[in-house]
């Protein structure tokens, strides 16, 4: 049986005392055993402060991006190592942000997965289409092309203590959201793809679908027999929706 996962990405939003609050507000609601993961991945100045209030809840923490590089003169970059000094055990790679804005390539995505597996951390490793190539029918290439840079990168056994989440990016903070079919279409997709290098490894994978998740749509989504979970953003700012999403998961 695949484990779940719900991540909350925060992106470049929190303060110490916004997040002191939210964070206190999922403690009350979360408990510390339970069979979907919780993780919120948080801007790298608070993890500190995560850390503090969460340390030995019922919610894992982790970082929004990684560094290819273990250390050296790489001015503004926080290393895998640095990240589970402080506790993290979860951190986002090759997010379509980072790669439609930031530039980062396949290859720069695969390379940081490596890098965040190497020490230890689970990487939740982000992939997806803009809607012009969906309009174009190459949602499929394009996630073929993306996995197969980590495949080559790192080969299939190497997924085995990862996350893949499935993120359309037109879906991405524009209040559109894939339908439940089409995301579990793409998911089927992507563990076929990697099951046709390694069947056991891609049936365990958990594969989670970020895009505008909502409490109103998690439960529909979350019931594909594909989707393991979710990747949130927005909703993972408001304590309410996000447990809500996170109860989803759990069937309730």
């Amino acid at each position: 049986m695949r484990s779940k996962v719900v991540a909350g990405n925060w992106k470049l939003n929190g303060s110490l005392a916004g997040n002191e609050s939210l964070l206190k507000a999922l403690l009350r609601e979360i408990p510390r055993d339970n069979p979907v993961a919780c993780v919120v991945c948080v801007p790298s100045p608070y993890l500190a402060q995560v850390r503090a209030l969460l340390e030995g809840a019922g919610i894992a923490w982790g970082a929004q991006d990684v560094s290819r590089f273990d250390h050296g003169a790489y001015t503004g970059e926080v290393s895998a190592p640095m990240l589970v000094e402080f506790g993290c055990r979860y951190v986002l790679v090759g997010h379509s942000e980072r790669r439609t804005i930031f530039g980062e390539s396949d290859a720069i995505a695969a390379q940081k997965y490596v890098a965040a597996r190497k020490a230890g951390l689970t990487p939740i490793f982000c992939v997806g289409e803009t809607l012009e190539e969906r309009d174009r029918g190459e949602t499929q290439a394009v996630l073929a092309r993306q996995v197969d840079a980590l495949l080559q990168a790192y080969g299939a056994v190497g997924l085995e203590r990862g996350v893949i989440a499935y993120e359309p990016v037109w879906a991405i903070g524009t209040g559109k959201t894939a339908s439940a079919a089409q995301a579990n279409e793409a998911h089927a997709f992507i563990r076929a793809r990697i099951g046709a290098k390694d069947a056991q490894v891609a049936a365990r994978l958990p594969i989670v679908y970020g895009g505008s998740v909502k409490a109103a749509n998690a439960a529909e989504i979350f019931a594909m027999p594909d989707v393991d979970g979710g990747l949130v953003g927005g909703a993972s700012l408001v304590a309410e929706e996000f447990v809500a999403i996170w109860r989803a998961a759990l069937g309730r």
